[in-house]
């Protein structure tokens, strides 16, 4: 799965790898729980929703 982030004060979305979605989410809500809200990040945009979590949204990637 492909996911785009964008931060509040952004315009536009980036294609971001998995490793750095980590350190986007430690950055937000601490590195006890990144790889558990890693994957409620996963499960709530494969259907094609956004989350924010923190100051970044997250989405499963869109082909424009």
């Amino acid at each position: 799965m492909k996911i785009e982030t964008k931060y509040n004060y952004e315009k536009i979305w980036t294609l971001t790898q998995e490793q750095d979605l980590l350190k986007i989410i430690a950055e937000e809500v601490g590195e006890a729980g990144s790889d558990g809200t890693l994957q409620y990040i996963q499960e709530v945009i494969k259907d094609g929703k956004e989350i924010t979590v923190g100051s970044c949204k997250f989405r499963i990637e869109k082909k424009d």
